[in-house]
């Protein structure tokens, strides 16, 4: 089992916040460092302000070293597809091949609102974000010297150049690897079948985690496609203390109740979360994104790299 850390930037945090929380990762052996798309805080004042994701991935890509770096999701709706295909392939460059994309639909309207995106309704939406996806890789799946054309009902590409190349080559169609997220019942596992490098479910007990997963090998299998190319993963939040009392004070610094927490994210002892990990294991996840909100304390990730890791 790979555990990851997962950071939620919009609620509050700055550049250097951030490659803190990153750079204690790659030291502490963790598998990457992720972090949200998001442009609005949710709860809290959001101070000092949100940041972009793939600005701060470029920093990261040149102020880190070994660590993967990537986004759980950045939001079809906030990118032409052709400019995020380029900012992708550049951001890999400059990390030297360690950047995966995670895309999806887009779903918190308010931040759409708040910035003057456009946010269609959730048909159109979808609709998009599969082009968008055939897009993506079509351009980076382009020979060097071809020309890409495309044309959807919502995007069109002509005589495209398809530049640049991510330095990755390792998506199941080339490029930068993709992560494919959500719980719908239908287009969801098509989607994640047919493009998904990686499917990840977020925030989901144990028994959707097996549901969602097997709709998915299903669709995949349908395709002709063998579902154990598929990386399979959970995003929890994490909140893991030696004892009660330390616990107890992670859980009120992110404004979360102890029992609420141990029900649906990764909190107690580690011999607790060390348990719950391997049950999501025999579910068939590969990968666990541990969702930290409190980015100033560095002694939850040093625990659990003492504590959890080497028992997963």
């Amino acid at each position: 089992m790979e555990l990851r850390v997962f950071t939620e930037p919009q609620q509050g945090a700055t550049y250097d916040d951030l490659l803190a929380v990153a750079l204690e990762a790659e030291k502490l052996g963790f598998g990457a460092f992720f972090r949200s798309d998001h442009y609005l805080h949710m709860g809290g004042d959001g101070l000092p302000g949100s940041t972009d994701a793939w600005t701060t991935l470029a920093g990261l890509a040149r102020d880190t070293s070994t660590i993967r770096l990537g986004t759980l999701m950045t939001s079809a709706t906030f990118r032409y597809p052709g400019v995020l295909a380029i900012q992708v392939a550049q951001v890999d460059q400059m990390s030297g091949g360690r950047v995966e994309l995670g895309l999806g639909a887009g779903w918190f309207e308010a931040e759409h609102t708040a910035y003057g995106i456009p946010f269609p309704d959730t048909g159109e939406r979808f609709e998009r974000y599969a082009e968008q996806l055939e897009l993506i890789t079509g351009l980076w799946t382009t020979p060097v010297g071809e020309r890409y054309e495309y044309a959807g009902k919502h995007y069109q590409l002509s005589d495209s150049p398809a530049l640049p190349k991510p330095a990755q080559d390792g998506g199941h169609r080339g490029g930068v690897p993709l992560l494919i997220g959500g719980k719908g019942a239908r287009k969801t596992p098509a989607l994640a079948a047919a493009f998904a490098d990686e499917f990840n479910l977020p925030f989901v007990d144990e028994e959707f985690t097996g549901l969602q997963f097997g709709r998915v090998r299903r669709a995949a299998e349908e395709i002709g496609r063998d579902p154990q190319d598929i990386t399979w993963s959970n995003a929890l939040v994490l909140c893991v203390g030696e004892d009660e009392a330390t616990i107890a004070r992670r859980a009120a610094a992110i404004g979360r109740e102890v029992d609420e927490l141990r029900l649906n994210g990764l909190a107690g002892t580690p011999e607790e979360v060390v348990e719950k990990i391997k049950r999501f294991e025999a579910l068939g996840s590969q990968r666990i994104y541990l969702q930290v909100l409190d980015l100033s304390d560095l002694d939850h990730l040093r625990l659990v790299a003492a504590e959890v890791m080497p028992h997963v």
